[in-house]
């Protein structure tokens, strides 16, 4: 991959498609996180393909190109967000991991209003944490937020859902 990320950036087209293919899905799934519309995710990831191309000399370490590819992709999702004035909403991955067929449809569909509930910043950090399986660092360097501050926005925003899940009777301690 280090040598497919040097070619790119020496202007290989070939190089780049391949690295981009290699990551188009994780991309459309972090785009539709935030758009909760198939096409704007797949316009999402269009725009990153063009920014990435156009800046892939810009990338220091090659080792960070997922982060750095995730990073974009959100810029370009809140972008498409503010022209729509519209809300984040949960990616096709995590609904369908709510409604698993070994779960309860209520307990499903409580626990999806829940995280609509949540400020978007908490959704984002449950989201790359949870359903992408980001560590605190990885978190960090994408939202370019303190470490502390990740870790604050994911506390605050479990402390939220469970509050809210004993609020609807779903918990059990």
């Amino acid at each position: 991959m280090k040598r497919l990320i040097q070619k790119a950036q020496r202007g290989n087209d070939q190089a780049f498609l391949k690295i981009f293919h290699h990551y188009e899905e994780d991309l459309y799934r972090m785009a539709y996180v935030y758009v909760k519309n198939p096409d704007d995710a797949l316009d999402v990831v269009q725009e990153v393909a063009y920014q990435a191309f156009k800046k892939i000399g810009t990338l220091r370490e090659p080792q960070f190109l997922k982060t750095w590819l995730m990073k974009i992709t959100i810029n370009c999702a809140l972008d498409v967000m503010k022209k729509r004035q519209n809300v984040i909403h949960l990616n096709a991955d995590v609904e369908e991991a709510f409604g698993s067929e070994q779960t309860d449809l209520a307990m499903t569909m409580t626990l999806a209003d829940m995280m609509k509930s949540l400020h978007e910043d908490e959704r984002s950090v449950i989201v790359l944490k949870y359903y992408q399986d980001y560590t605190f660092q990885q978190i960090s360097d994408l939202l370019e937020w303190p470490i502390g501050t990740v870790k604050t926005t994911l506390y605050r925003a479990v402390a939220k859902l469970r509050r809210e899940w004993k609020e609807a009777d779903c918990y059990e301690s």
